[in-house]
């Protein structure tokens, strides 16, 4: 264990330049007093590693020098076939690119590991869209990908959900994130997420160039857009009596949070196994066709504005119907 971490020390430092002992403890998950103990090592073993005191100090290799010790694991070899994603690549012009690298990575394995990873690749396949879901078409990602890659600005004409429904943005392309088969831009000047395929029409601005926040973090925000976005989208709630049956679809439903809700906030259960719990809720208008999907599994109690637009809905599907 500790001859891996010396390793990913040297090959921290390799590839990403000067590092404070807390940013190497951080990245490595160890204390800081952890981190001094294993450079005194590294420098008792000759590598030519020297610090700095100060708020700009940290760790740094002699300039040039260069470890060779990246040999791959045998689940390191491996992952590197579950990671890839020949669909989003071939999006971003890489298709070709990415079975190169993986033939010349299988050409450079030692037998054993060649092997491992072929029977990875011939039992596991990673298909990113969700059921009953087609890709979005996204015919301006690669003019995205290449600002974002060159660092320089974009103007886009995009469609949005709010009036006014289109607008013309000049953006500063930080980012690209691939949720659920579906592309997505954080730009800024101020960090905003935009969906690339709403982007109707895009002109890169390669004379003008920008510079990225240096405290910016793509994996970060993106993970702080959803927190907020899901704090958001929830604006209510609802008292509802679930069956047992409602129950255990509320989860494919709803999802994962307000599943979690309803079994953290039951309150009583009756004889019939009915359970009476208070759910997060979107807009009336949206949850109406949540809880129709339920059918006769849920009844709502609260609030009164849910339970008139899902009476009116049911007596005009009733009358239609007869």
């Amino acid at each position: 264990m500790r001859a891996s971490r010396l390793l990913s020390i040297l090959l921290l430092l390799q590839t990403r330049g000067r590092m404070t002992a807390q940013q190497l403890a951080d990245e490595l998950e160890v204390s800081v007093r952890t981190i001094y103990r294993d450079v005194e090592s590294l420098h008792a073993a000759g590598v030519p590693l020297y610090g700095d005191a100060g708020w700009s100090g940290g760790y740094q290799l002699l300039d040039g020098y260069r470890t060779q010790l990246t040999g791959l694991t045998t689940d390191e070899a491996e992952s590197l076939f579950l990671a890839g994603l020949p669909g989003p690549a071939a999006e971003l012009g890489l298709g070709a690119v990415v079975t190169a690298a993986q033939l010349k990575l299988m050409a450079a394995l030692p037998a054993e590991l060649r092997d491992r990873a072929g029977r990875i690749r011939e039992r596991f396949h990673l298909d990113v869209p969700g059921w009953y879901r087609q890709p979005d078409d996204v015919p301006h990602l690669l003019a995205v990908a290449n600002a974002v890659w060159g660092q320089h600005r974009i103007r886009i004409r995009y469609r949005r959900w709010e009036a006014p429904r289109e607008v013309i943005r000049t953006l500063e392309p930080l980012g690209l994130v691939l949720k659920g088969a579906r592309w997505y831009l954080v730009a800024g000047p101020t960090p905003r997420t935009y969906r690339v395929s709403e982007i109707l029409e895009l002109h890169p601005l390669g004379d003008e160039p920008f510079d990225r926040p240096a405290d910016f973090n793509l994996a970060d925000h993106w993970q702080s857009y959803l927190d907020d976005f899901e704090s958001r989208r929830h604006r209510g709630v609802a008292t509802v009596r679930l069956s047992r049956r409602g129950m255990e679809r509320l989860h494919d439903l709803f999802g994962h949070a307000v599943a979690s809700q309803a079994v953290a906030n039951a309150s009583e259960v009756d004889n019939r196994g009915w359970v009476t719990t208070t759910i997060p809720i979107e807009s009336i208008e949206h949850t109406l066709g949540e809880m129709l999907r339920l059918g006769p599994e849920v009844v709502v109690e609260s609030p009164d504005e849910l339970r008139k637009l899902i009476t009116e809905t049911v007596e005009t599907l009733y009358e239609r119907y007869r």
